[in-house]
């Protein structure tokens, strides 16, 4: 209750806030970014802008919605909008990310802003000692989730669902669903709570569903048939894993964002334990790593690939040459890390 005071307190006494979140926002990110903007914005009257390390995915541009035009911006199309506008900021919420770190392009004038920082974020092992005030919980959902729990308490909606504004409402339940692969996995009890809330209160979740899965380009659907048919490749240790070199991606036109859910398609195959997907950046591969119950996911990604993440879902980064010595040897590197992974278990 004191953390939900303090907060109050915070937002009231507040002339211009900043929103962060990590880098190549995914739904959680946008959803619980857009949700908070939405509500500062909206129901508190605030000067509020979302920054953003990185440009909207296609795919999810639809989150932010018409309500926010001119409120979001990221540092990729702006950098320097972005800078002036955090180092102008009297306070900052960083989401869904569990240190400055994870906000790339964003760390250097987050952690040089005199601004009051406060977090909210359900990934371990967070940085509370960069923020003033800290909302953290792993056993939950989401971001999203964690968000609208707290905004719950909030007096201005006092557990009223309904009293939310709309765009809000509508961006954390997308954030809930995508977090979640639509309910699959890191659901309890309280995420099927904060959905009924939500559809009660009149959020459209056929409409999100429509806007989340049935709207890629032809693209995606070639290019996930070609990854699952032509690179997807399963140890016998039950490693599955893919990649996807800058050759592919210029292949089948990829866009950011239109990979989404590959990593976890193996995981279907029976005795695959744990699935690996890499995307080839400039020096560095993006890796996703996804596992079911009984195989850390965090633990190969943490161990193995400079990150870190969720029991079962985690990600991290390879760079070249100082992890590996170019792209063509990451096939290698993931069959040797991920057998001495499995080896004893």
């Amino acid at each position: 209750m004191d953390n939900i005071l303090n907060l109050h307190n915070l937002i009231g006494a507040a002339s211009r806030i900043s929103i962060a979140v990590h880098t190549h926002p995914d739904g959680d990110a946008l959803g619980s970014g857009t949700g908070l903007l939405t509500i500062l914005a909206g129901t508190f009257g605030k000067d509020a802008m979302l920054v953003l390390p990185d440009r909207i995915p296609d795919t999810l541009s639809f989150i932010t919605g018409p309500e926010n035009e001119g409120r979001v911006i990221d540092f990729t199309s702006d950098p320097e909008g972005s800078v002036a506008r955090i180092s102008s900021s009297d306070l900052i919420f960083c989401l869904d990310c569990n240190s400055f770190s994870r906000t790339a392009s964003l760390e250097e004038s987050l952690k040089a802003s005199d601004a009051t920082k406060v977090l909210i974020d359900h990934h371990l092992a967070p940085d509370t000692g960069s923020f003033d005030l800290v909302f953290s919980q792993t056993e939950i959902s989401s971001t999203c989730e964690l968000l609208f729990w707290t905004m719950m308490e909030l007096p201005e909606f006092a557990g009223d669902a309904s009293s939310l504004p709309a765009r809000s409402a509508y961006a954390m339940m997308t954030g809930l669903t995508t977090d979640t692969n639509n309910f699959a996995n890191s659901v309890f009890p309280t995420t099927f709570r904060m959905a009924s809330l939500l559809i009660g209160a009149g959020v459209d979740r056929d409409a999100i569903l429509n806007e989340i899965y049935n709207n890629y380009r032809e693209n995606r659907l070639r290019l996930m048939g070609y990854m699952v048919g032509e690179k997807m490749k399963i140890t016998s240790d039950g490693t599955a894993y893919m990649i996807l070199s800058r050759y592919d991606q210029e292949k089948f036109d990829f866009k950011q964002g239109e990979t989404e859910g590959f990593v976890n398609m193996p995981l279907a195959v029976r005795n695959v334990r744990m699935s690996i997907f890499l995307t080839e950046e400039e020096n560095w591969f993006r890796v996703s790593v996804r596992s079911k119950r009984g195989t850390s996911a965090n633990l190969y990604a943490k161990t193995w690939c400079n990150g870190g993440g969720h029991e079962q879902a985690a990600g991290g980064r390879l760079y070249f040459p100082q992890d590996i010595n170019s792209p063509e040897d990451a096939e290698a590197y993931i069959l040797e890390t991920s057998h001495k992974f499995f080896e004893g278990r």
